[in-house]
């Protein structure tokens, strides 16, 4: 009852204290693209959502829109954290073993596994060009113009597979101003950020711009040397977490027995590295033609290179709903038959054979358990694999290499008066390199390592128009083709497995477009749109013995796919119908009826041959009824938006699969399935307060109600299964949410600009609180992969000059150094015995001085 006390009692005090997203304002003509978001009443918003430049409250969707200078004052510096201020959205960078990527999710609905052959369900654009990938999706926010995420299927608007929403930035484009600024950070750990942006003119017609920036940071997760900290045979003790036949009273044991994990480093402090930490360089420089008042070309081209240890991961102590013990702990108990204990059933058995300790102290003195969960901060993960009977050893670096490029050019071209032809050409290519100990301790487990390649090719054509005073249009084409090679070499122990891999994956998609908004009579605007899409895939399973060593038996489950070829296309119309009304210039309301869609494909990662299965494309029907408002002169601004979709077909991963692919082939398991149908009933709120000239409040709330109403099938020969429900208790359950889905979701801000005087300047404080509840990482909902609800605040002090050209800030993030997960990758429903968690940064501060020119 507290608890939920205190949500309603945050609640009214965010809805009290109206603030709002803020995004690209009309500033008067010359004046600094971050001029002042403190005047007398809210900002004019401008958007470029439905193809053309609108005013936001005159924009029938729900949008978040965030322009630079509410970025920098929030200490946010990449896409991730503009997440906490917009409501019914979460983006999380994901932990070690999905890489440098990033997980995504709007009002239920998105993807968070890296795979390029899986669709993403939010879709990512900068410029118009779209990433097509959630590798290399945690965008630094690199000299922008300002953000804006859209709520709620694009499926006409935004296109492929923007069935959840989509979040585009838009960068500064070169204005030939000669001007230019130059900013440098020193904070917590060694933390160093350089940025540097500078707009000149070249010739008559001719501006550039460039930009850039370095980052490097110490990590915050120690992986320690577990050798190193507990010798072999020394005296440390510790109690086991659960009884086993040889200790079934849990008495103390050694912590490392004689012949067990050896040392692997003289450090003084048994550090092997620092997880976490921070090595990011990225450049963006365009030329901008004008030849005429006619012509408008930008030619964009970026450069990023990301190199840094692992997520930083730490192994959690987490229990089956029975109350047993699910992590850390292999092998697995025996279970009893299905059906004899049902709460047990979300373990499995462990066959034997499945050896994970490498080392010459026996099982009974030396298992996966509690000995190897090390801290809130620390691990004892290797990224080592010693050769053990028929398996090879393995190793990594326990680092990630990203380096991307791309190249786009867009032209705007006015036809005549009501006339114009836009063109987004673009070409993207990457190479990532990570590894993933995903046991993170000392013993043979899980360990996986390799590269991803992925390049991609867009074009894009657009013809805006304008019949008369009452109708503006759209009409369009898209074309994408995409090849990803995703390379790795999987140790799987606990699977008695052990190969390599070396995927192509290619894609292609088509589409048509048309958009016509009709305003009949002053007040009223009637909006329609479709959209056709063709898409087509292959994926080709490419699986090999271990270092090709014909002697090996590891990988015999999973050489029957090597050279299979597996393939999915399909073919969708969405659909979009809105009428608005505006009562005032000030009051607008809208009704709205969307659809969106992500295609289907083959099951990407099979670690059986039984595992290789397709899976069908997922839809979405949203109903929504929006308000957007400027009250009081100005200076109170309230929207607010209410939505009903229906989702069907529900692509969901399985951790275990068994009931599908039969005993002995259930774990370990990734297999995308559509789960079956939901309905998502929320509301969001955004609100925007200029009480007094110099003072901004903003806030937001969201509130999600997820319910699954069906569970697919899956039909094997002559059997058919659920995916979920009480028949198949290792699939998600009625009453469980989507993957990082939060019921509520809320944040408040406030800043006040204090003019000093007589030449002083002027200092701005400002604090930001944002706030999640519980979320579930993983389809079944469970206890190991829960994420409690939390709250994290930051601070900011600025003083600027006198003449607006110097600013020097001290910030604090996580204010209150308050402990909490990002994510956890949770493989203890397929019975593999771990759960890890990503926490998020603790408390860091920095200074920054920012210098215009």
């Amino acid at each position: 009852m507290r608890f939920k006390t205190t949500i309603l009692c945050s609640t009214a005090f965010a809805l009290s204290l109206p603030g709002a997203a803020m995004a690209q304002s009309q500033p008067p003509a010359n004046a600094p693209a971050d001029a002042s978001q403190t005047g007398n009443d809210v900002d004019t918003i401008v958007v470029t959502a439905q193809f053309r430049e609108q005013n936001l409250q005159d924009t029938p969707l729900a949008i978040t829109a965030i322009n630079a200078a509410m970025l920098e004052s929030r200490s946010q510096t990449d896409i991730s954290q503009v997440a906490n201020q917009a409501p019914s959205v979460t983006l999380k960078p994901q932990g070690a073993a999905y890489g440098p990527s990033l997980g995504a999710n709007i009002r239920g609905v998105g993807q968070f596994d890296f795979n390029p052959a899986l669709e993403p369900g939010v879709g990512f654009y900068v410029d118009d060009v779209y990433y097509a990938t959630l590798t290399g999706s945690i965008l630094d926010l690199l000299d922008l113009d300002r953000v804006e995420v859209l709520r709620g299927p694009q499926g006409t608007l935004a296109g492929r597979n923007s069935i959840g929403g989509a979040v585009k930035l838009y960068s500064k484009k070169p204005a030939g101003t000669n001007t230019g600024t130059i900013s440098a950070a020193y904070g917590s750990r060694n933390r160093v950020d350089l940025r540097a942006s500078a707009d000149f003119n070249l010739a008559p017609g001719i501006d550039a711009r460039i930009a850039g920036v370095v980052k490097k940071q110490e990590g915050y997760v120690d992986r320690l040397d577990f050798g190193c900290l507990y010798p072999a045979g020394g005296p440390a003790t510790f109690t086991p977490a659960f009884a086993t036949a040889s200790n079934p009273t849990r008495a103390p044991m050694l912590m490392n027995p004689v012949g067990g994990v050896p040392a692997q480093t003289n450090d003084k402090n048994c550090l092997v590295a620092k997880e976490g930490e921070v090595g990011f360089v990225a450049l963006r420089s365009q030329l901008r033609l004008r030849p005429s008042d006619t012509i408008d070309i930008n030619i964009v081209a970026d450069y990023t290179d990301d190199d840094r240890t692992a997520a930083g991961s730490v192994l959690l102590l987490r229990n089956y709903p029975d109350g047993s013990v699910a992590s850390p702990r292999f092998p697995l108990p025996t279970i009893p038959a299905p059906g004899s204990s049902p709460a047990q059933n979300y373990a499995a058995n462990t066959p034997a054979g499945r050896d994970i300790n490498p080392f010459a102290a026996p099982d009974t003195l030396l298992s996966y358990d509690n000995r190897f969960v090390c801290g809130q901060y620390c691990n004892f993960a290797t990224y080592n694999n010693p050769a053990d009977g028929n398996f090879r050893a393995s190793s990594a670096d326990g680092r990630v290499r990203f380096k991307g490029w791309g190249i786009s050019g867009q032209l705007e071209w006015e036809l005549g008066d009501h006339l114009q032809l836009n063109s987004i050409t673009a070409y993207r290519r990457y190479k990532s390199i990570f590894s993933n100990d995903n046991d993170v301790s000392p013993m043979s487990h899980s360990l996986g390592y390799g590269p991803l390649t992925f390049r991609f090719f867009s074009q894009e054509l657009r013809l805006n128009g304008k019949i008369g005073e009452q109708i503006q249009y759209t009409l369009g084409g898209y074309y994408s083709d995409q090849k990803s090679v995703y390379t790795s070499f999987q140790d799987l122990r606990s699977s008695n497995l052990q190969f390599q891999q070396s995927d192509p994956v290619k894609a292609d998609s088509k589409a048509l477009f048309a958009h016509v908004a009709w305003n009949p009579i002053e007040p009223l605007t009637l909006t329609g749109g479709i959209r056709y899409t063709k898409e087509s895939k292959t994926y080709q399973y490419i699986r090999q013995r271990p270092y090709n060593d014909p002697t090996s038996v590891t990988a015999n489950s999973v050489l029957p796919l090597n050279g299979t070829i597996g393939s999915y296309s399909g073919e969708r119309v969405d659909y979009r119908a809105n009428i608005q009304y505006a009562f005032t210039k000030d009051i607008m309301a809208y009704a709205q009826f969307s659809t969106g869609f992500k295609g289907g494909g083959v099951n990407p990662r099979p670690f059986f041959v039984q595992q290789a299965l397709s899976f069908g494309p997922e839809t979405l029907n949203s109903y929504e009824l929006g308000l957007k408002t400027d009250l009081f002169d100005r200076k109170l601004r309230f929207n607010v938006a209410a939505f009903l979709s229906k989702y069907k077909g529900i692509q969901l991963s399985l951790g275990n699969c068994s009931a599908i692919t039969g005993a002995g082939f259930g774990a370990p398991c990734a297999l995308p399935v559509n789960a079956g149908d939901a309905d998502i009933k929320g509301i969001e709120i955004e609100t925007t307060i200029r009480p007094v000239r110099g003072m901004s409040i903003d806030g937001s709330l969201s509130y999600i109600d997820f319910e699954y109403k069906r569970f697919g099938t899956y039909t094997s020969g002559p059997v058919t299964v659920a995916v979920g429900g009480p028949t198949n208790l290792n699939g998600p359950q009625y009453g469980d949410y989507a993957p990082f889905t939060p019921k509520w979701k809320w944040s408040i801000g406030a800043q006040y600009e204090i003019e000093l005087g007589k030449g002083a300047g002027s200092l701005t404080p400002r604090i930001d609180a944002s706030y999640q509840s519980k979320i579930y990482t993983v389809s079944a909902n469970r206890q190991s992969n829960r994420i409690d609800h939390y709250a994290v605040a930051n601070a900011r002090l600025t003083w600027r000059n006198a003449g607006e050209d110097l600013d020097v800030s001290l910030e604090v993030t996580n204010l209150f150094d308050k402990y909490y997960l990002l994510t956890i990758y949770d493989q203890t429903v397929g019975g593999q015995g771990y759960a890890s968690g990503q926490p998020g940064r603790p408390r860091e501060w920095a200074v920054n001085v920012k210098k215009k020119f």
